[in-house]
C-alpha cells in the first residue's frame, strides 16, 4: 500500500505543477459562483470532517509526542506534524480536482461515462460512510457525560442516525447546504475563542505555542511521503476525498484565477487550521482538563461538521446519479438515503470495510483519466484557455450569502 499512496501522492503533485504552469492566468468559473468568503467556507466545512475536532487531543498529540515508539516522528514536534497532516500542502489535491472539475471536465466528461459515474459514487457514498463511523468511534471521547469514555454505547448509534437523517434533509436544497457551510464556519470560530478564553492563553503564549509550526515549513518535503502508517492512512484519506470535494466545490468559483485558487486553497484553510491546532497543542502540553462544557461544545461543532460533509456529498452523487428528491419524492429520498448510509457507517466502524481500499480506486481514477486524455482529448485540453463558464458570466449575478 506504501507503493501505491506514494506513487499516487507524486502523480498528483506533477500534475498541480503541470496545471499551474500550462493554465496559470486561466480564469475558474464554476455554474453558481459565489464570493471569495462562501467559497472557502464551502470548501473548508465540505473539504475537512469530524476527525478535525476529535482527532488531536484524544489521539494525534499524544502519539506524536511518544518518539520512543515512533522515532520516525522524531524530526519535528507535535504541533507541527498535526498540521502538516491537515494544512498546506496536503490541499494542493484540492486544488487539482477543483481545477480539473471547473476547466476541464467539461470538455473531457471523463465522469460521464457510465462505468467511470458509478465508480466515482460509489466512492462518494463510501467515504461519507466513512465520515459517519469516524463519529461514532470517537465520540465517546468527548461525550463522557453520557457514557464511560470509551464504549460506543446505544445513544451513540441513535444520534448518529439522527445526524445522518438530518444531513440526508439539509441536502435537498442547496440552500441549505451553503447556510450550514458559512454559519459552522463561524461556530467553529466561536469555539476556537472560547477555549482559547478558557484556558487564559494570552497572545505572547498563543504565539509562542503557533511559532512551532514553523516546525512543518522547515520540514515540508518530509510530508510528502508517508513517515508512518498512521501518516499513509492521513494520504489514503486525502485521496478518497480528493475527487468528490473538487466535483462538488468547483461548482462555486467565482473567477479566481488558476494561481489564485491554489494560493486560496493553500493559504485560507491552513490560517484556522493553525490557530485550532495551536489552541489544543496548548492544552496539550499544559494538561488542560476540558470542561463539560467544552466536550459538548466540541461535539455539537462535530455534529454540525459531519452535517456539513454529509449534505454537500449527498447532493453530489444523488444529482450525478439523478437519485433526486424531484424523482423519489422528499421523504423517501431522505430516508433511503440516511439507512443506507447508515448501514454502511456500520461496516465501516467494524472495519469490514477501510479507507485505504477507496484511496487507492481513486488513484486509479486518476491514472484513467489521465490515460483517457492522452488518448482521447489531448488537443482539446491542451487547447484550453479558458473556463467554459468564463464566457458566460455576469458577476452582477454572483450570490452573495448574507
Amino acid at each position: 500500500m506504501t507503493t501505491i499512496i506514494s506513487a499516487g501522492i507524486l502523480m498528483a503533485f506533477a500534475l498541480v505543477l503541470f496545471c499551474l504552469i500550462k493554465w496559470w492566468n486561466v480564469r475558474n468559473v464554476g455554474p453558481t459562483p459565489v464570493h471569495l468568503f462562501t467559497f472557502i467556507a464551502i470548501l473548508f466545512t465540505s473539504g475537512l470532517d469530524v476527525g478535525l475536532i476529535m482527532f488531536p487531543l484524544a489521539w494525534d498529540f499524544p502519539l506524536y509526542a511518544d518518539t520512543a515508539s515512533e522515532p520516525a516522528y522524531a524530526f519535528t514536534n507535535p504541533l507541527a506534524l498535526e498540521f502538516g497532516f491537515w494544512g498546506f500542502l496536503i490541499w494542493g489535491f484540492y486544488f487539482l480536482t477543483t481545477f480539473y472539475f471547473c476547466v476541464i471536465e467539461p470538455r473531457v466528461k471523463f465522469f460521464e461515462i457510465g462505468l467511470v459515474k458509478l465508480i466515482n459514487n460509489i466512492v462518494i457514498i463510501g467515504t461519507c460512510a466513512f465520515t459517519g463511523a469516524l463519529f461514532l468511534i470517537y465520540l465517546p471521547y468527548y461525550a463522557t457525560f453520557m457514557g464511560d469514555g470509551e464504549t460506543v454505547i446505544p445513544a451513540f448509534y441513535v444520534i448518529t442516525f439522527l445526524v445522518i437523517l438530518f444531513a440526508a434533509f439539509s441536502s435537498t436544497d442547496i440552500k441549505y447546504v451553503r447556510i450550514l457551510s458559512v454559519g459552522s464556519t463561524g461556530l467553529f470560530f466561536a469555539l476556537i475563542l472560547g477555549m482559547w478564553a478558557y484556558a487564559g492563553m494570552g497572545l505572547g503564549e498563543f504565539a509562542s505555542t503557533a511559532g512551532n509550526i514553523g516546525g512543518y515549513f522547515a520540514n515540508i518535503h518530509k510530508f510528502i511521503l508517508p513517515l508512518t502508517d498512521y501518516h499513509e492512512f492521513y494520504l489514503f484519506w486525502w485521496f478518497a476525498w480528493s475527487i468528490m470535494i473538487g466535483q462538488f466545490t468547483s461548482r462555486f468559483v467565482g473567477g479566481l484565477k488558476t494561481w489564485q485558487v491554489l494560493a486560496a486553497l493553500l493559504v485560507f484553510p491552513s490560517i484556522p487550521l493553525g490557530v485550532w491546532f495551536s489552541v489544543l497543542y496548548y492544552y496539550h502540553l499544559n494538561s488542560i482538563e476540558t470542561t463539560l462544557l467544552i466536550n459538548v461544545s466540541m461535539v455539537v461543532v462535530g455534529i454540525i461538521f459531519v452535517i456539513n460533509s454529509f449534505d454537500s456529498l449527498i447532493r453530489l452523487y444523488t444529482d450525478n446519479l439523478n437519485l433526486t428528491t424531484k424523482r423519489f419524492g422528499t421523504i423517501p429520498y431522505v430516508v433511503g438515503n440516511a439507512v443506507v448510509l447508515f448501514a454502511l457507517t456500520l461496516a465501516f466502524q467494524s472495519q469490514w470495510l477501510q479507507i485505504q481500499w477507496i484511496g487507492t480506486v481513486v488513484i486509479g481514477i486518476y491514472i484513467a483519466c489521465i490515460a483517457y486524455i492522452v488518448l482521447m482529448k489531448r488537443r482539446e485540453v491542451m487547447a484550453i484557455d479558458s473556463s467554459p463558464e468564463d464566457r458566460d458570466l455576469d458577476f452582477h449575478k454572483i450570490e452573495t450569502v448574507h
